[in-house]
């Protein structure tokens, strides 16, 4: 599995976000250890709860024909939709491209994901992050959870089956790049705000989303005006 564009953009200009290795380096080994305990896994994302971002793997066009013809020899999802005479859209013109998940399509999971495992990490009794898997068969995590777990250091007594088989996780990592850009702003603004009013850093920050809540506006396109104001430029 490979980091969809998002990500890669997010870890390059913003990164590591984890301590010592690189979290691109992380993320494709983990991604290869969970692969070898479940080949048919094609996606997995990892959320982290301190930066509020979401990070993606997925499946390359080549591994997500493999797997189509593997259900063609033993009956699965697509096979069945053709049967039932159902429309599946296909393009392998981007291998991170999301329209060879319908591949596997079934009712309406447009993503085509037969099966799903969130798993909770947890750090001294905190939730630290979650970490969801994509899997194109249906019974693919089943007798698995807790090797899986020991990957990612989570806790597998917290494990939810099947919570996210439209893959929302993969948007959420989508906005990574622009959430990061904009918290950003946010606290060059907030050091704006800080130098000439004369106070702390929090204060300034509160001072921020509280104006930018009254005006009705984000505060991050808020941030941007204090940040034109003074003549300065955010990071993009």
């Amino acid at each position: 599995m490979e980091p969809i564009p998002e990500t890669k953009e997010a870890v390059e200009e913003f990164g590591p976000f984890t301590h010592g290795e690189d979290l691109l380096d992380e993320l494709v080994r983990k991604g290869e250890r969970v692969r070898d305990i479940v080949p048919s896994c094609v996606g997995l994302s990892w959320a982290l709860k301190e930066n509020g971002v979401t990070f993606t793997l997925v499946a390359s066009a080549d591994e997500i024909a493999t797997l189509d013809a593997l259900q063609y020899l033993e009956g699965g999802p697509c096979v069945e939709a053709a049967a039932q005479e159902q429309t599946l859209a296909f393009s392998a013109s981007d291998p991170l491209d999301e329209k060879p998940w319908q591949l596997f399509a079934q009712g309406t999971a447009a993503t085509g994901i037969a099966s799903t495992l969130s798993l909770p990490i947890l750090v001294g009794g905190n939730v630290t992050g979650t970490v969801n898997l994509y899997a194109a068969y249906d019974d693919a995590f089943t007798g698995h959870h807790e090797e899986l777990a020991a990957i990612f250091d989570a806790w597998a007594p917290g494990v939810v089956t099947n919570a996210d088989l439209s893959f929302s996780t993969r948007q959420l990592a989508e906005q990574a790049p622009q959430r990061l850009r904009d918290d950003v702003r946010v606290e060059v603004a907030a050091g704006v705000i800080a130098s000439r009013k004369g106070v702390d850093l929090e204060t300034a920050r509160d001072q921020l989303c509280a104006a930018a809540r009254r005006a009705g506006v984000s505060v991050a396109r808020l941030a941007e005006a204090v940040i034109d104001i003074a003549g300065l430029h955010a990071s993009e």
